[in-house]
């Protein structure tokens, strides 16, 4: 049963399914999926977090110590600065190239430089953590490193934990990408 109010004021149409949409800039970065619940929680819980510090921060300055609000403030920015780069890691693509996204590192590759992008059965990090399972990645390999893969993601990952479905329709969609953008 088609929702007439879910499909931004046209008809149904299942033949136009993967047609971009007039507002669909490819120049703009963006991620080929969601993020998965493990990331979005532990976002949600480090503002939940600053929340409690920024009451304390607005108690402790009323109490006379504004120094100690201040620090209790700073250390409240810094929580939630950390907790929208949490939201940022992962892919991210566009016509200029691929964007490996981390916490501390952001690294751009031009689709000039890809060689290839697939997926290869690996021994992966579980969340990010030193523990490593078997599993799936998507990896980058690039023409100036030949021989070096660099995985983008993981099935193992704060995305894709126990979303094996999710990884692969990401997977397949940075392929794609990457085969649409790459010069041949």
């Amino acid at each position: 049963m088609p929702l007439p109010f879910l499909t931004a004021d046209r008809a149904f149409d299942e033949a136009a399914g993967d047609v971009a949409l007039p507002f669909d800039d490819r120049d703009r970065w963006r991620r080929p999926y969601r993020p998965g619940p493990w990331r979005v929680g532990a976002a949600a819980l480090l503002l939940l977090l600053a929340s409690y510090v920024l009451v304390a921060a607005v108690i402790i300055t009323f109490a006379g110590k504004p120094s100690g609000g201040a620090a209790c403030g700073a250390l409240a920015a810094l929580v939630i600065v950390s907790a929208l780069r949490l939201l940022r890691v992962g892919a991210w693509v566009s016509a200029k190239g691929l964007r490996h996204v981390r916490f501390f590192l952001t690294r751009t590759v031009p689709w000039a430089q890809v060689a290839a992008a697939r997926t290869v059965q690996q021994p992966v990090r579980w969340l990010g953590l030193p523990r490593t399972v078997q599993g799936q990645a998507l990896v980058l390999v690039r023409k100036d490193r030949p021989g070096e893969q660099e995985p983008l993601l993981t099935t193992h990952d704060a995305d894709f934990l126990a979303r094996i479905e999710a990884f692969d329709r990401a997977a397949d969609s940075v392929e794609a990408w990457a085969y649409e953008y790459q010069p041949r």
